[in-house]
């Protein structure tokens, strides 16, 4: 998962850029980057590391320029270097950059095509550049010495037929202006906002309405699945619907996990919906085991407080705050290795031993992935004097891999993969497991915006909303990302300073 952000001001972006990453950073502790534009000029920041270790003030003072894209990202295949870090750049045509959320389920075949057909260089393993040299390929096919807006769109068009999977895409296009774009299912969440200001008004887009919002802009909408929006350096505003059979099936764990609770997006309240799917989760307790001898409701902080604070009410029980978080600590599930997460979850969290000393407690969690953070922290429970330990999910069992930009590939390393309830129960150590029902979920979901008939659910139900994915696919994907295959990459090169690149001029 990853965090994306655009701006086009009528003053220097560079702030702004900074302030929205820093809200985005629990999408991706790894790696980022901001790119500028100032005078036909661009001017990139990239390395590996969070948003406050990369860019220092030197940093900042050289990213100049009114208009620019930025991004922060966690680990997957092709993201072992600061090369992979985003920011992408290419200078033909025009100069163009791409941020870019998501996962391209045919980014072998497109390097292929790129390089048979369209005769162009990819220099990492990332799809994220593969898909900026298409966008590139297409636009060069269309587009006059003076850009338009009609070229943009045709070449996003080409886009929406040459590439499958997730793609949210912030990009710049040097002395012309930025643009956003989705798939056309709208998997990965992208919104747009404005301000006014004395100077004119002042355009963004970003992964998630929060970065908005610490910013002083206003929400405008979503960008819709398959459409373009773009700003040009006048602050004209153009969007076209660029793909021909858009189908809105957003991903449905980004209201799980990964969103902020304080975020809007496609519609729907990321807290309200957490709040029902506390709720419905406590139903099915009263359903399915209506003598519990539940004393106490406690949360795995951070994602489960708003299912938790819920259920407690729900079911007419004490909440308490259980667990101290360090924040110091990135988040566990998203770290590269099965080593890191087994060592992380231990300095991440400290039991409080008054709040479990001989009482029957109720863990919620948003999720259980792995497991390892579940048994780790279930042990947890039992040394600071549990008498029993149930857990709750406030999400469906993860059965199935994600391919559309979420970290958790490799089957065999999913807990809930080919494993009863009941098993995995006794493989975290807990008393007894309730998991929310996929319906359920799915309903907490689209209560927020029920114009939303469908939701991307592959990880809990196998069903890929691109139907592009096949077992083929899924095996070579896993070889690729599985934890062993991580741990034997090597790591990349030491940190990049400032990159500063002259572009070619061209009339306005």
């Amino acid at each position: 998962m990853c965090g994306i952000i655009g701006i086009l001001g009528k003053s220097p972006a560079n702030q702004a850029l900074y302030d929205g990453l820093l809200v985005l950073q629990h999408r991706g502790q790894d790696a980022a980057g901001i790119l500028t534009c100032d005078d036909n000029r661009i001017h990139l920041r990239k390395d590996n590391g969070q948003v406050r270790d990369v860019f220092q003030e030197r940093h900042m003072l050289g990213l100049k320029g009114n208009m620019g894209i930025g991004h922060v990202r966690y680990p997957t295949a092709g993201c072992d270097s600061p090369a992979e870090a985003q920011p992408f750049y290419v200078n033909s045509p025009y100069g163009l950059a791409l941020a870019h959320n998501g996962n391209l389920t045919n980014a072998d075949q497109l390097k292929d095509e790129l390089y048979r057909e369209d005769l162009r260089h990819i220099n990492t393993d990332s799809d994220s550049e593969i898909l900026l040299n298409v966008f590139a390929h297409e636009l060069q096919a269309v587009a006059k010495l003076r850009l338009a807006p009609e070229h943009i769109f045709k070449a996003v068009s080409a886009v929406h037929r040459r590439c499958r999977g997730a793609y949210a895409v912030t990009m710049l296009v040097t002395g012309f202006g930025i643009l956003a774009y989705r798939d056309p299912w709208g998997i990965r969440p992208l919104v747009y906002g404005k301000r006014e200001t004395d100077q004119g008004t002042e355009y963004m887009f970003a992964s998630e309405s929060v970065a908005l919002d610490v910013v002083g802009f206003d929400l405008v909408r979503d960008v819709a699945p398959g459409e373009c929006i773009m700003v040009d350096v006048n602050g004209q505003v153009h969007s076209q619907q660029c793909a021909e059979k858009p189908i809105h099936a957003p991903c449905i764990f980004e209201f799980v996990y990964f969103a902020r609770p304080d975020s809007m997006m496609d519609g729907i309240y990321v807290h309200k919906t957490r709040l029902r799917m506390g709720e419905r989760l406590a139903g099915k307790i009263k359903r399915v085991w209506p003598d519990h001898d539940i004393d106490v409701v406690i949360p795995i902080p951070d994602t489960s407080r708003t299912a938790a604070l819920q259920m407690a009410y729900e079911l007419d029980l004490p909440y308490r705050e259980g667990f101290i978080k360090n924040r110091y600590i990135g988040r566990t599930f998203i770290m590269p290795g099965q080593a890191e997460r087994k060592k992380s979850v231990r300095q991440k969290l400290n039991a409080i031993d008054v709040e479990f000393r001989r009482k029957n407690v109720l863990l919620v969690d948003d999720s259980i992935v792995r497991g390892t953070t579940s048994k780790q922290i279930i042990q947890m429970a039992r040394d600071a004097g549990a008498r029993k330990v149930y857990f709750a999910s406030a999400a469906p069992p993860v059965r199935f891999p994600n391919v559309y930009g979420i970290d958790m590939p490799s089957r065999q390393e999913l807990i809930g993969h080919n494993r009863t309830e009941a098993q995995i129960a006794e493989a975290i150590g807990a008393d007894k497991l309730i998991y929310q029902d996929l319906e359920d979920l799915i309903e907490a979901a689209r209560e927020g915006n029920p114009k939303i008939q469908k939701f991307d659910a592959s990880c809990f139900n196998g069903e890929y909303i691109t139907g592009d994915v096949t077992p083929a696919y899924l095996d070579r994907v896993e070889n690729q990302r599985n934890d062993s295959a991580k741990n034997t990459r090597s790591g990349g090169q030491s940190g990049n300073d400032l990159v500063t690149a002259e572009v070619l001029t061209f009339p306005r």
